[in-house]
C-alpha cells in the first residue's frame, strides 16, 4: 500500500525520448563494418574520455564473415548512438602470436594514467590457459598504439590461472591493481607499478574468485571491480556459465579490493565447496523475454561505467532467435537501500533518476525473476498492481506494492508459490521499452532471497 506519509506534490517525471534503434540480424552489413554500430560486440569494455566521449573496445568477433583481429573500436556521445572507429591494432602482435596460437584478441580494457592510455589486451588459444595479457600504449584513445610489454602470462596445462579477461581497478587510495581470471583456477588480482603499468611483484597474485571446475557450472570469467565511495564497498562481478548457453552476470561485494567478495546470502566467490554452485554470487541477469519483441539470450562480460551519481552495465548480449549475432547493451545500475547494485530491465535511452508519483504504478506488468538456477531465458508473466495497492495475476498474487516516492524505491510484498512471503525491494526507473518501442517505467530489485526481480509496466 502507498505509504501516506510520503509527499503528495511529486512533479510528473521527465520520459527519455525514442532513442536512435540498429536493424538487427542485417545480413546487408555483414561486410560494411561502418554498420556495425551495436552489432558484433563481444566482451565490451567501457572507457570515457576527459572530453566526454565514451568508448567501447571489444573482443574480435564477425558474424557470417571470415574474421579480422585487431581490437574493435566504438565511441559515442552519450551511450546510446555509436559509431565504428576502426581498429586499435593491424593484427594480432608477432610475439602474442607466436606465444598463445591466438587467431584473435580478447576482453581489451583501456585505462589512462597521467597523458597516456593503456590498453591491455587478451592472448590466448580457445579453451586453454596459454595466454597471455598484452600492453599497449598511446597517447589518444584512438591510437596509435605501441607495445610496452607482456603484464601477465601463463602456460597451457600448467596449473593455476588463465591470463586473460584484464581490468585495471582503482582502490580507494587511488592504487592500480590489475584484475584477470577465468575457468582455471579462477579471478585473480594483484597490485601494478602504476609507472609502468605492469605487476609490482612476481607471481599471480592472490584468488578472488573461483568456482568448482568438476561440475558443469565451473565457468567463472569476465571480472570487473568497482569500488562505491557512499557504501564504501567494492564490488566484483562476474560472468558465469557457457558463453553460448546460460552466460549470465553475477556480483559480489568486499570491504577490501582484494576480497574476500561475499553475495547477498555471505556466501563467498572463491567458495568452490558449497553445492550447488548456482547459488553462489548474487545474479544480477541472464536470459530473458518480455512477450513481445526480441529476447536477448546469454548476457555477460559487462564493465561498468560511474559518473557522478550515474552508474552503467555495458555488456554483450545475444538476440534470441538467432543466437550467433552479438549486441552491445547499456543498462543504468540503480542501487538498493542496503547497497547492492541492480540493472535496468531495459536499454539505457537517457532516462535519470527521478521521483516517482505513485498513481503512475496502477496498471498491468511482467515481471522476470531471475533464479539462479535458470538456464533458458525467463520469461516473463503478468501481475497487476492495483490502484489501493494490491497485488494481482499470475507472477505476484495475494500481494501488496508500496513506493517511496521521493526515492523511487518500491516495496512488493507477495506469497511465493511454496506458501512462503517474498519481499523485493529496489528502484522504479522511467525506461524507454525498446520491444514496444514506448516510454514506460521499470522496476528492478532484490527479494529476501537475493534473487534478482525486474518488472515492467505495459498496460494502465
Amino acid at each position: 500500500m502507498t505509504d501516506s506519509n510520503q509527499r503528495k506534490d511529486v512533479p510528473k517525471p521527465v520520459f527519455p525520448a525514442a532513442p536512435v534503434t540498429y536493424p538487427m540480424y542485417d545480413e546487408a552489413a555483414i561486410h560494411n563494418e561502418q554498420a556495425w554500430q551495436t552489432m558484433n560486440v563481444h566482451d565490451p569494455g567501457i572507457f570515457r574520455d576527459d572530453d566526454g566521449t565514451y568508448y567501447v573496445y571489444s573482443t574480435d568477433v564477425q558474424t557470417k564473415a571470415k574474421l579480422t583481429p585487431g581490437v574493435m573500436v566504438r565511441k559515442s556521445n552519450d551511450l546510446i548512438a555509436w559509431e565504428w572507429v576502426g581498429r586499435a591494432l593491424p593484427g594480432i602482435p608477432e610475439h602474442a602470436k607466436e606465444e598463445t596460437n591466438a587467431t584473435n584478441l580478447w576482453a581489451p580494457d583501456v585505462f589512462k594514467h597521467g597523458d597516456t592510455y593503456r590498453m591491455y589486451y587478451s592472448a590466448s588459444s580457445f579453451g586453454t590457459n596459454g595466454s597471455l595479457i598484452g600492453l599497449m600504449t598511446a597517447r589518444s584513445p584512438e591510437g596509435p598504439w605501441e607495445d610496452s610489454g607482456v603484464a601477465m602470462r601463463t602456460k597451457s596445462g600448467n596449473p593455476g590461472p588463465n591470463a586473460i579477461d584484464a581490468q585495471i581497478a582503482v582502490d580507494a587510495v587511488g592504487s592500480q591493481w590489475l584484475l584477470y581470471g577465468s575457468f582455471f583456477d579462477g579471478i585473480y588480482i594483484t597490485r601494478l607499478n602504476p609507472e609502468t603499468g605492469l605487476p609490482a611483484e612476481p607471481g599471480f597474485g592472490k584468488r578472488i574468485a573461483a568456482r568448482d571446475k568438476a561440475t558443469r557450472e565451473g565457468a567463472v570469467e569476465g571480472p570487473y571491480i568497482m569500488y562505491h565511495e557512499g557504501f564504501r564497498q567494492y564490488y566484483l562481478f562476474v560472468s558465469y556459465d557457457s558463453l553460448f548457453r546460460n552466460y549470465n552476470v553475477r556480483v559480489g561485494r568486499s570491504d577490501f579490493i582484494d576480497g574476500p567478495y561475499v553475495d547477498f546470502n555471505g556466501r563467498r566467490l572463491d567458495d568452490i565447496h558449497y553445492m550447488p554452485q548456482s547459488d553462489v554470487g548474487t545474479k544480477l541477469m541472464g536470459g530473458y523475454e518480455f512477450s513481445e519483441g526480441e529476447g536477448w539470450v546469454m548476457p555477460g562480460h559487462n564493465s561498468v561505467l560511474h559518473e557522478g551519481d550515474d552508474w552503467y552495465m555495458v555488456h554483450h548480449a545475444r538476440g534470441k532467435s538467432n543466437p550467433h549475432w552479438p549486441y552491445l547493451h547499456v543498462r543504468r545500475i540503480a542501487w538498493t537501500p542496503d547497497g547492492w547494485p541492480v540493472v535496468s530491465p531495459e536499454r539505457y535511452a537517457g532516462e535519470k533518476e527521478q521521483p516517482i508519483p505513485s498513481d503512475l504504478i496502477a496498471g498491468e506488468w511482467e515481471v522476470i525473476v531471475h533464479l539462479p538456477v535458470a538456464d533458458t531465458a525467463v520469461v516473463a508473466v503478468k501481475a497487476r498492481l492495483e490502484a489501493d495497492g494490491p497485488i494481482s495475476g499470475t507472477a505476484l498474487g495475494n500481494g501488496q506494492w508500496q513506493l517511496d516516492e521521493q526515492s523511487a524505491t518500491l516495496s512488493l510484498r507477495w506469497q511465493d508459490s511454496d506458501g512462503a512471503t517474498r519481499t523485493s525491494t529496489g528502484r522504479v526507473l522511467t525506461a524507454w521499452d525498446w520491444e514496444r518501442e514506448v516510454q514506460t517505467l521499470v522496476f528492478t530489485g532484490l527479494d529476501d532471497r537475493g534473487i534478482a526481480v525486474w518488472g515492467k509496466r505495459t498496460k494502465e
